[in-house]
């Protein structure tokens, strides 16, 4: 099964079993990132660049509130020392 990139109108060949609606993808001819908007039929959106921006922030705002977690449980077994 293929789509067309909305952006440079190259067919893309995907597996229609292995593509949900809102899977995403890059483009190989031009590079563009791309969602699934419809599977039947199969057609695509671009993905904008700051959706991706927001996944990756909130990734590091996880991995900085479990590291503030982490120093608290040090600083606890500091007083329990003293």
């Amino acid at each position: 099964m293929s789509a067309i990139c909305p952006e440079c109108d190259s067919p893309i060949d995907v597996d229609q079993f292995d593509v949900d609606i809102g899977d995403e993808l890059t483009c190989s001819e031009c590079g563009s990132f791309l969602r699934v908007a419809s599977d039947s039929p199969l057609e695509f959106e671009l993905a904008d660049d700051d959706d991706l921006d927001d996944e990756d922030d909130d990734e590091e705002e996880k991995d900085g509130e479990d590291e503030d977690a982490d120093d608290e449980d040090e600083d606890d077994d500091k007083d329990d020392d003293e």
